[in-house]
This record gives C-alpha cells, sequence and structure tokens, in this order.
C-alpha cells in the first residue's frame, strides 16, 4: 500500500467542498457531515516519532502521594520496563473530541443499532448513586455496578445526557459498528483516501496523538507537572457529586474542573487541546482502541489476537485519580462486548487495518 503525504489530504479537504469544510480557525481539519446538524471533525497527524510507555520514576510519581493510583499492583507494569520508541509511518486523522452522545445517536437513529448493553440480558457497568464510601477499614465497597436496562442513553449519572457529552456505556463491538457505519455514508466516502478507513485507531497511533508532536516521556501531554493541568482535563478533582457535599475520595487534583462525572467534549477550549490540536486525549473517558491487550506493553503495529479479545482502554476518565490519567496509562477490558459508564471513544481515519474479532 502506497503512502500518502500529508499535502494531498489537504488538497483534498480544499476541493471537497461539498462535504467537507475548512474550519473558521482555517486549519487543515476535516469536517464530516452526519446529517441532521452532526458534524465529526478530525484533526491531521502528520508521520512522527514518540516515547511510548513510561519510566521507573513517572510510575513512582504515579502511584506516590500527589499521583494517588494505588501502589504495590502490577498496574503500572502494564506501560513496559521503560519508555520505547515508536514510529508512526503514515499520515492520518484523529478525531478532535471523543464521540458524542449525538453522534452516536445520528447512527442508531439511521440505522436502528441496538448496543451490547440494551441487548437482552445486557448489562453495563454504572455508577450505583447509594454509594457513599470505599470503607477501606472494612469490607471494601466500590461504587461501580453491572446494571440491567441502562446504556449509552442513561447511563445513572443523575442527570440528563447532552448531545456534546462523550458517549459512554457502549462496548468495542459498539465502537467498530460505528466506525462502519461512517464508511458506508455517501457523503464521506467520496474523500476517504485509497487505503484508508474510518475506524478505531490503533494503540500506537493513539498514544503518539495523545503526546502531541512531543518526542520525549512525560506524564502528560504538556509535560510533567500536574499543577499545569489545571484548566486542560476532566479528571477527580475538588467537585461535588450529584445531590451531596463529597466529592470522589482518595487522591485528587487540587482543583475544581466543573464536572463530577463527564464534561462536555472540548469544554476547555485551547488549553485542553495538545500539541496537535486534539482535545481530552488524558481524562473524561476511558477510551477504547483496536488491539487486544498484552499486560506486557503496547506495539508499533496494531496487536490481535483469534480468540479471548481483550480490548486496550488508554486516558482515564472523570473519576481516576491524577496517577491513573497519563498517556501510558493502558488497560485491558473483560472483553469486546463490555460497557461502562467510564469508557467511550474516538474515530480515526487511517490505512485500513487487518480485520480483527
Amino acid at each position: 500500500m502506497s503512502l500518502i503525504p500529508l499535502w494531498f489530504w489537504i488538497a483534498a479537504v480544499t476541493s471537497a467542498t461539498s462535504v467537507f469544510a475548512q474550519a473558521r480557525d482555517s486549519s487543515p481539519v476535516l469536517i464530516g457531515d452526519l446529517g441532521e446538524e452532526s458534524k465529526l471533525e478530525l484533526v491531521p497527524l502528520p508521520p512522527g516519532e514518540f516515547m511510548m510507555g513510561s519510566s521507573p520514576e513517572e510510575k513512582a510519581w504515579a502511584t506516590g502521594i500527589e499521583g494517588g493510583a494505588q501502589p504495590g499492583t502490577e498496574r503500572e507494569s502494564y506501560e513496559g520496563e521503560m519508555p520505547r520508541k515508536m514510529r508512526i509511518v503514515y499520515s492520518f486523522w484523529m478525531g478532535r473530541t471523543e464521540v458524542t452522545v449525538g453522534q452516536f445517536r445520528r447512527f442508531v437513529d439511521e440505522t436502528g443499532y441496538v448496543t451490547d448493553a440494551e441487548k437482552p440480558g445486557g448489562r453495563t457497568q454504572c455508577f450505583n448513586p447509594q454509594w457513599t464510601n470505599y470503607n477501606l477499614r472494612t469490607s471494601v465497597v466500590h461504587p461501580w455496578e453491572p446494571m440491567p436496562g441502562k446504556s449509552w442513553r442513561d447511563p445513572n449519572f443523575q442527570f440528563p445526557m447532552q448531545d456534546n457529552f462523550p458517549v459512554v456505556c457502549v462496548s468495542w463491538t459498539d465502537a467498530k459498528a460505528f466506525s462502519a457505519w461512517l464508511n458506508q455514508q455517501p457523503s464521506l466516502q467520496q474523500t476517504i483516501p485509497a487505503g484508508y478507513e474510518y475506524r478505531l485507531p490503533t494503540e500506537a497511533e493513539w498514544e503518539y496523538a495523545c503526546r502531541g508532536g512531543r518526542q520525549d516521556s512525560t506524564a502528560y501531554w504538556w509535560g510533567d507537572d500536574l499543577a499545569e493541568g489545571e484548566g486542560r482535563f476532566n479528571i477527580s478533582a475538588i467537585d461535588f457529586l450529584p445531590d451531596r457535599k463529597h466529592k470522589w475520595p482518595l487522591a485528587s487534583a487540587p482543583w475544581s474542573d466543573g464536572y463530577s462525572f463527564v464534561a462536555p467534549v472540548d469544554h476547555f477550549g485551547d488549553r485542553g487541546r495538545n500539541g496537535f490540536g486534539i482535545a481530552d486525549m488524558c481524562g473524561n473517558v476511558w477510551e477504547v482502541v483496536l488491539d487486544h491487550f498484552d499486560p506486557k506493553g503496547g506495539y508499533e503495529e496494531l496487536h490481535t489476537t483469534s480468540e479471548n479479545y481483550r480490548p486496550v482502554c488508554k486516558g482515564g476518565n472523570y473519576f481516576d485519580v491524577p496517577g491513573n490519567a497519563r498517556c501510558a496509562v493502558r488497560l485491558g477490558l473483560a472483553g469486546p462486548h463490555y460497557s461502562d459508564s467510564r469508557d467511550g471513544f474516538r474515530i480515526c481515519l487511517g490505512p485500513i487495518k487487518p480485520t480483527v474479532p
């Protein structure tokens, strides 16, 4: 497959005036019309290098007093022993934001798609509003429970979902179905470069995009200093839970980000966008990617398996302590049909990848 240089993509955007429009700031983004005033905005990324994973020093900070991640577990080992240089050898496009409720609704309205959580016997992991605390000195009680009757339409947040919130309670399978729908849209097909497709990003594409063009290894896309994160991302901070005067317990950012649960996508504006102009790569919701989870670390090329597929999720979420919402953080989902009110996804337009289960 031949590689397509970035200049070709920009030229394609300029010529495709009936489908894509230049953003108001004249940056070479793609704006795809999904109908019913719903738009999908994608940012161009050039080929480049980045460091995947984290250093022992970063892991120590993540599990220390400021990072607040639980020490003594194997979770940080999933990031690899040391940062590894990775290369992205082609241009591609990444969604400016996580896929929103409004965008996902367009897909469901047009196709009649039923998500895994909505199918007979389906469940999704949601917040239990009766939960008060972990009770760490006695029997530990977690705030999340698998619930029937809940879905992306109602994740049990105790407030209505808005169209500009990131969609949650959708599985890896649901995210792939949304991607397939994009590829079938006549209004989008004519401007997809040959050999490219709408899909979930690979783990390497995701972390490259998250780091925003940095070639050094830092905890966040802006650097290592948590204090510089104020006004940039939505994690556990000084924000009361609905109908109570308590915030999320355990470590948190020492400021209010305005939201104890999901925040509207791109809520933080320019300050919340990294060097590539992409928003919310750390925090807000976990983002599932194409790869199968290997606990030893991520891969430069797409990593798959033929059985017991466990999709990787990246980036942390609104509930996470600072140490669990870094660029290198990675977890494996229970399976391709698992969904959670902390999990969403982001769309990529990149080279066609091999079919995965």
